[in-house]
């Protein structure tokens, strides 16, 4: 083997070490970034089919996620898993209507929600589940735009 042929590989793999350390990194950053959550309008929320007293439905800047106040509960719903996670509410920062909040930030794991239905009905995405094995029910009724597209 040529000296020229051990030094060649030796900086490849010095190389490969160092993107993943850059990719590593940069995945660190994603997760640690907290991103501000902004109230769904026209969305409507049930628990057990009536309307809670106090309740809201937030959307950030990634489709398909959304944190749902809940009175004093905090929920994070990732639609497309089909995963509900309870937030600790100290880790949230509420700025009049909008909340931040990152995900690294968020739980290990996620409450069992069994009975999970997601059907699109008109000009709304409804999405029902349980929340525990037998806990109460919670749906979201979402709004689509004009063109038939989730807005969240």
């Amino acid at each position: 083997m040529s000296p020229l042929f051990r030094w060649t590989s030796r900086t490849a793999a010095l190389v490969v070490f160092c993107l993943s350390f850059a990719i590593f990194a940069q995945a660190q950053n994603e997760a640690a970034k907290k991103y501000t959550w902004k109230p769904l309008e026209f969305a409507i929320l049930r628990f057990n089919d009536e309307a809670p007293n106090s309740w809201n439905i937030y959307h950030c800047e990634k489709k398909g996620l959304l944190l749902v106040r809940l009175w004093k509960r905090y929920l994070f719903i990732d639609v497309e898993e089909e995963e509900v996670y309870d937030l600790d509410p100290q880790k949230l920062i509420i700025q009049g209507n909008n909340v931040t909040w990152s995900f690294a930030d968020l739980p290990d794991k996620p409450i069992h929600t069994p009975d999970w239905a997601d059907r699109n009905v008109g000009r709304m995405q409804r999405v029902r589940f349980r929340l525990a094995k037998d806990g109460h029910f919670l749906e979201l009724q979402l709004p689509f735009d004009v063109n038939g597209r989730p807005i969240y």
